[in-house]
């Protein structure tokens, strides 16, 4: 053994055997490193898939609407010839008509059934769990199979409903519910309001459960009766989710399809159309591409409307940051 490993003193080479060097980095790690591009590369899918899932279908839809087009034949452009005869057609401000009822009064049913559910299930009562999983049945059900049971609850001949009345002395006839303008119009209305409920009620009480007992707490010392605790506490605290939920409601009700194309197909005698079954009717049925786009594309400011309504109306508040309204 050597005099230096046997006094305990080794040479700088033998001591540090294993040198780092600091390396430059690659180009690609450089690249990567760079937010810019990583931003760019996250948003890439999800911009390519709203162009060609969104933005297509929304652009050639609106240049339909401003041609003759029909199915086989590409058309030619026709300005708003579409639009002026869509002014002076009646079936089509019926259908415009029945839209606006069937979303006010769909979404003040679901609205006040599912508010009303919500504050029930937020309270501890057996078998809540269970209750909660039952709600959600009539939402996961398929649209179509949906549309079918209440095709057959409203059946002329076999409606339950009508046999219940009869059993209970009430009516004596059957109801032609699907049969009658107005009877179809409101059945539509009660189908709709069954399906929407549960996506009201479980968004509501998922905003129910964010709101501290301690408010309702200091309310209750303060002498507040429940009323007061509803309007002053619960109200307020449960509007930012209120004028979310509100806002998608408003938005599939108006724009709904398949629970009322599968029901009624817009009968009796087109009473109970809605803007867009009537588009898919005179559009793909009928063969007008143009006429049909133009419908579709007259929902747009009402959609606009409503969700400007939602957004300046209820979620900019100025509660929602701690400070009073003006």
């Amino acid at each position: 053994m050597s005099n230096a490993v046997r006094e305990g003193v080794l040479p700088i080479a033998e001591a540090h055997p294993w040198r780092f060097t600091t390396r430059e980095p690659t180009p690609l790690a450089r690249l990567f490193d760079n937010k810019t591009f990583l931003v760019v590369m996250c948003l890439t899918p999800a911009v390519g898939l709203l162009v060609v899932f969104l933005t297509y279908p929304l652009g050639l839809g609106l240049w339909l609407a401003f041609t003759d087009a029909k199915i086989g034949r590409s058309g030619v452009f026709v300005g708003l010839d579409n639009f002026d005869s869509l002014f002076h057609d009646r079936i089509f401000w019926l259908s415009v008509t029945n839209t606006l009822f069937y979303t006010a009064a769909a979404t003040v049913g679901k609205f006040g059934l599912g508010l009303w559910l919500a504050l029930l299930l937020n309270h501890n009562i057996p078998f809540k769990s269970l209750i909660r999983a039952i709600v959600l049945i009539p939402w996961i059900v398929p649209t179509v199979l949906s549309a079918i049971a209440f095709w057959w609850i409203y059946d002329p001949q076999f409606s339950i409903i009508s046999y219940l009345l009869k059993a209970m002395g009430i009516i004596d006839y059957n109801i032609d519910f699907l049969g009658t303008p107005w009877h179809a119009r409101l059945a539509l209305v009660a189908a709709n309001i069954w399906r929407g409920i549960p996506f009201v009620a479980i968004s509501l009480l998922a905003g129910l459960q964010t709101i501290s007992p301690s408010l309702y707490e200091a309310a209750m010392l303060d002498g507040a009766s429940s009323w007061a605790r509803f309007r002053y506490v619960t109200l307020p605290m449960l509007m930012p989710v209120l004028s979310v939920v509100l806002t998608f409601s408003v938005l599939f009700t108006f724009t709904d399809f398949q629970l009322v194309y599968a029901i009624t197909r817009g009968g009796p005698a087109n009473a109970t159309h809605l803007m867009a079954t009537l588009a898919f009717q005179r559009g793909i049925p009928g063969g007008q591409l143009g006429e049909g786009a133009a419908i579709a594309m007259a929902m747009i400011p009402f959609l606009v409307a409503a969700t400007l309504f939602s957004y300046f109306g209820l979620a900019r508040r100025r509660w929602q940051q701690g400070e009073a309204d003006e």
